[in-house]
């Protein structure tokens, strides 16, 4: 799909926090905000993801991986480990 441009005016903070947050998870402030919009287009529109999350796979996935991650056995990766060539 073709990319349009969109201005808008946020106070300082938010344009601040966005851009920090955009950062500590390896992505840019677009496409925060590209994510945030395709879920409430989703809810607005009854699109919920409740059949991916239903699927008894994917439920098991999550719970394993919060499981992993609550008990401190989770196995991290460094960007270039996980996405270099």
């Amino acid at each position: 799909m073709a990319k349009n441009r969109l201005n808008i005016s946020l106070d300082q903070d938010l344009v601040d926090f966005a851009k920090l947050f955009a950062a500590e998870n390896r992505t840019t402030v677009a496409e925060v905000i590209t994510q945030y919009l395709l879920g409430l287009k989703r809810r607005v529109h009854g699109d919920a993801t409740v059949k991916i999350l239903a699927h008894p796979a994917f439920h098991e996935a999550m719970t394993d991986v919060q499981t992993r991650l609550r008990d401190g056995n989770a196995e991290w990766n460094t960007f270039d480990e996980v996405f270099s060539d």
